[in-house]
């Protein structure tokens, strides 16, 4: 009796963990959106002076930018808050030694990610600064986003092995459309933050969505039966499909909204709709990835794979 109920309750703590990490995940969306939300706006120096807020550690009236950029502070100022009882939690009960490594490297890379925020403000909002804090925020929900697959159930059960097919390698292209849509975030903060001009990000566009579709269409046709791939297949394709409407009717409503003395609210809403699900397409290829290398077999080293279920 005892011993059956063991693994019971390792389970269920398993799961608030993967739990807490999902609603990380989504604090840190909330959060990546909420940076959008200053940029789009203009807000960035509505708040002059950080730590403080005016001078003071005192609620300032929340009105006009500061609304959006002492609100942003505030999600940030949760996320990382977050991001201190994951550290704790994985160190006092995670038993993979690199799980609780990236614990440690989530906090380490929340409070850079602070650091950054504050240096934009106080050296008012440098290009290449504010480009690395934006970029720096995809990283950081990429990890949590990593660490909340890594405690999924799927993840942890045993799950049967597949050779990789004959052709280019799935895993490769994988990892390296990831890598694209990692720079093709970086080239659109870059541009929003006035640091590049748009014609990388439209170049890159095309080179995402070219790379996204080849992913998604050799899951499919390699792996159509193994749910656990083509799940988040079938999520990224339908973000592709959103940002192929995104992106081109933000840049029309900057374009007709270039002589506006403030930016106006449909370009606000639609570019940062246009970021938010840029995140999520990093996020669903990432997930995407993992799961590839969780089941499928590199080409050349198709050696007894049950021994490997094991050893994972």
């Amino acid at each position: 009796m005892n011993s059956a109920s063991k693994p019971d309750a390792a389970s269920r703590r398993g799961m608030g963990l993967h739990r807490f990490l999902v609603f990380l995940s989504l604090a840190t969306l909330i959060l990546i959106v909420a940076g959008a939300l200053v940029t789009s706006n203009d807000a960035g120096l509505s708040v002059p002076d950080w730590p403080t807020s005016f001078g003071s550690f005192r609620m300032p009236a929340m009105v006009g930018g500061v609304l959006y950029e002492h609100g942003h502070r505030m999600i940030a100022a949760s996320v990382g808050l977050l991001t201190i009882i994951l550290t704790v939690w994985v160190l006092w009960k995670e038993h993979r030694r690199w799980i609780r490594g990236l614990g440690v490297i989530a906090l380490l890379a929340v409070i850079v990610q602070g650091v950054f925020g504050g240096i934009t403000v106080r050296y008012f909002l440098p290009p290449p600064v504010s480009t690395l804090h934006a970029c720096l925020a995809q990283l950081f929900f990429a990890l949590i986003v990593s660490l909340a697959v890594f405690t999924s159930p799927g993840w942890i059960e045993a799950r049967g092995r597949h050779e990789e097919s004959e052709g280019f390698s799935l895993r490769t292209l994988c990892v390296g459309t990831v890598s694209m849509i990692f720079l093709q975030l970086f080239l659109g903060a870059a541009f929003r933050h006035h640091w590049f001009n748009l014609v990388p990000h439209m170049i890159g566009a095309g080179l995402v969505s070219l790379m996204t579709a080849w992913t998604i269409v050799t899951v499919f046709r390699r792996y159509g039966e193994e749910r656990f791939l083509t799940r988040p297949a079938w999520v990224a394709g339908v973000l592709l499909v959103g940002q192929l409407i995104l992106g081109p009717s933000a840049y029309f409503l900057l374009s007709s909204s270039a002589a506006e003395p403030q930016p106006t609210g449909p370009m606000v809403e639609v570019t940062v709709a246009h970021v938010a699900v840029g995140a999520l397409t990093l996020a669903a290829l990432l997930v995407l990835t993992l799961r590839v290398f969780r089941v499928v077999l590199p080409q050349r080293r198709s050696v007894d794979a049950a021994t490997l279920v094991r050893s994972t």
